[in-house]
């Protein structure tokens, strides 16, 4: 007789995608998961694979989640310019609230297993190729719209929101300091007119 899961597989992957987050790989062990997860070795192995399995799939999560999350975001916002405005607001609201200081999920991966893990480089490339197209797309939105009249080239103002979007979470892991977050964004947005 088949044996019954008593937990949800997405609830288990939320909670193991947070503790990835705030300790990283290599600090979580099997016996950290099993202990945050609430489920045994064996639940964890046969419905999740090994650590590295869990924690791709825990990646893949926070990747979709906040790939969505933009895309909804952007559709929301009208106007681009208050739309970038919100948005680094909104990031630099997140990073000093968090009293754990994580900071970005993807910044930490990548900091933490590039280059020595090949495996993980075209996932964390193919990130940064998502977040900068949607940029991209919303700038383009909002030159079309006659919204931005900037003559700068948006593909590079994408590449620099997106790396704006990512340092601010580092940063602020350091130095949570609102107003010279905010200063930055402003800079940055001014090249938006």
């Amino acid at each position: 007789m088949p044996r019954v899961k008593l937990f949800d597989e997405n609830e288990v992957l939320a909670k193991a995608m947070n503790l990835f987050w705030k300790q990283g790989y290599a600090a979580t062990s099997i016996q950290d998961l099993v202990s945050h997860l609430g489920i045994n070795r064996g639940s964890l192995y046969d419905t999740f694979g090994d650590k590295e399995q869990l924690f791709k799939k825990s990646f893949a999560l926070y990747r979709k989640t906040n790939i969505e999350g933009l895309k909804q975001f952007f559709e929301n916002q009208s106007n681009v310019k208050d739309g970038f405005s919100i948005l680094f607001d909104n990031a630099i609201e997140e990073a000093i609230q968090d009293k754990d200081r994580k900071g970005c999920f993807v910044v930490n991966t990548t900091t933490e297993l590039i280059p020595n893990d090949a495996s993980f480089t075209e996932v964390l490339e193919s990130n940064k190729r998502d977040f900068e197209k949607l940029f991209l797309e919303y700038l383009k939105q909002g030159k079309a719209s006659g919204q931005l009249k900037t003559a700068k080239d948006l593909e590079s103002i994408a590449g620099l929101f997106y790396t704006l979007y990512n340092g601010i979470r580092v940063v602020s892991k350091v130095q949570p300091d609102k107003k010279k977050l905010k200063d930055t964004v402003n800079v940055a947005l001014s090249l938006l007119d």
